[in-house]
């Protein structure tokens, strides 16, 4: 469902300032079947600043709807957010078969190259982001490996009319589990009206901050731009050692929800072809034989 791309350039908005942000971006719906719905956010839109993300998708699924299907070159992560309803079938090629709950993540390095399959169970209603998430070339072909965080093993973070999930990574002092692959945190936030919430971002790090619902208004560097609901921006910092602080705030008279991911850029070029992301279309050809000879493993 994704077509082949490679990355830009990175965004020069502001040579001024030691980051730069894009303009605030709506998503692309997606649908498929009767029972998948999403908006879809791709890297291309992002001048480079979305690095190292590929591609994210807020969706809805509530029926199977993609069956087994390869990965490599990448890691493809799932967050569920607590409102989803019901069990979120997980397996995979290195012999997982267990059910997701509400409010899980499921990390999935597919380095070489595995074979995945995740679907509702029946009657679920499952509410998430679906992630891909570059690697770099020197772990392109490294042995795949997971993570799965149960939402009641991250920590949260609550003050000032914040609840903020630790999916991964830390903030304010406050740590959850790491991942598989390159650092990063994923933040899952709800913010009450007129509150403010505060991230710092480490030297060099890229961002990715989504309104899921509601109103925000983002806030560093002295630079500020409001997001409204289904609007997202990328956050690239110009520098390897200052560290720029992100203020979100909900300016509105309800509660808002966001996302918010961080992590270093990989900065290098990239090809994606579906669940494939390489360095070269030579790669790409190679991993597209070695799953069609079943070289990508199987499912039990």
């Amino acid at each position: 469902m994704h077509t082949t791309s490679k990355s830009a350039g990175k965004s020069a908005l502001n040579l001024a300032s030691p980051v730069n942000f894009t303009s605030a971006k709506y998503g692309k719906a997606l649908e498929i079947g009767s029972g998948f719905t999403a908006m879809t956010f791709k890297e291309k839109d992002y001048s480079g600043s979305m690095d190292p993300l590929v591609m994210v998708d807020h969706y809805r699924m509530t029926a199977p709807t993609f069956g087994p299907h390869p990965h490599a070159g990448l890691s493809a992560v799932s967050v569920l957010f607590e409102d989803s309803d019901g069990l979120f079938h997980n397996r995979d090629s290195l012999g997982n078969d267990f059910d997701l709950m509400p409010g899980d993540l499921y990390w999935l390095k597919a380095g070489a190259g595995v074979i995945h399959d995740e679907s509702p169970r029946q009657g679920a209603k499952i509410h998430g982001l679906q992630v891909f998430v570059n690697l770099p070339s020197a772990d392109k072909k490294s042995e795949p490996s997971y993570l799965h965080v149960r939402a009641q093993d991250m920590p949260v973070y609550e003050e000032h009319g914040g609840r903020i999930r630790i999916v991964l990574g830390e903030t304010n002092g406050i740590s959850g589990q790491q991942a598989p692959a390159s650092p990063m945190t994923i933040l899952d936030g709800r913010i009450d009206a007129q509150s403010t919430f505060s991230h710092q971002l480490k030297g060099g790090e890229n961002a990715w901050l989504y309104a899921i619902k509601g109103e925000l208004d983002m806030a560093i560097c002295e630079q500020e731009i409001n997001l409204l609901a289904g609007q997202s921006i990328a956050i690239s910092s110009s520098g390897e050692t200052s560290l720029n602080t992100v203020r979100v705030s909900n300016s509105g008279n309800q509660q808002a929800h966001f996302a918010l991911f961080a992590g270093k850029p990989i900065a290098e070029d990239f090809i994606q072809k579906g669940p494939f992301v390489m360095n070269t279309e030579v790669e790409i050809a190679q991993v597209e034989a070695d799953f069609s000879a079943g070289k990508l493993g199987h499912l039990k």
